[in-house]
């Protein structure tokens, strides 16, 4: 005798359905069932989509501790002394200018380390057009009797710096920046190296190393 297939009744459809909805949650690190066969609302591309957040989530994580570790950085202690010994060093250091900077914040002459770092920018440029639009905005910033950020330059290199302008180059605030290389040199960096941001920092790094 030939047994016909039995079918299941919709009845048994929404048993198996509705056993397989509230079946107990997977462990951690165990494989999720394949629900194709009785999902009608796209089940397994939701976990697909579940799966591919969670790796996102974990890889984002990863890239923000680094970032971070990257971030606490800290000179060294040779490097914090080299400071006292060269100003030009102490310049040359990304670590060196922030320090250097929070002081002269301090002080309201910040414009004057803002000014040089932008002429050193400057002189690295040589696209015309790039210069020319830098040549101005250093101008608009710094040097223009209208700024308030201007820094303290002589009449001699102002005017020299307001007929450079008809013509913008690369190099057409280098006597402008010496001046005020020399004014942070001689006035700010005394200061700053009897400053407590500079003698903290110092202290700081000398603790590091007796720890370590």
């Amino acid at each position: 005798m030939t047994l016909e297939p039995r079918s299941v009744s919709g009845v048994e459809m929404r048993k198996r359905q509705a056993a397989h909805i509230e079946a107990p949650p997977q462990a951690p690190g165990q494989p999720r069932p394949n629900t194709c066969c009785l999902c009608w609302c796209g089940c397994c591309k939701c976990l697909w989509n579940e799966d591919r957040m969670e790796r996102s989530e974990r890889q984002t994580c990863t890239k923000m501790d680094s970032i971070e570790a990257a971030e606490e950085q800290h000179p060294s202690l040779d490097e914090v002394l080299s400071w006292a010994r060269s100003f030009e060093m102490m310049l040359r250091s990304l670590e060196g200018r922030e320090v250097f900077r929070e002081f002269l914040r301090s002080e309201y002459s910040e414009d004057n380390l803002l000014f040089w770092l932008a002429c050193e920018e400057l002189k690295k440029e040589t696209n015309p057009s790039v210069v020319d639009e830098k040549a101005r905005i250093i101008y608009e910033d710094y040097v223009s009797i209208l700024s308030p950020k201007e820094v303290s330059l002589d009449s001699r290199v102002r005017e020299g710096i307001n007929q450079s302008l008809a013509e913008p180059s690369n190099l057409m605030y280098e006597e402008a920046q010496l001046q005020i290389y020399t004014l942070m040199h001689r006035d700010s960096f005394p200061r700053f190296l009897n400053s407590s941001v500079y003698r903290d920092l110092l202290a700081s790094r000398r603790r590091t190393c007796l720890d370590t």
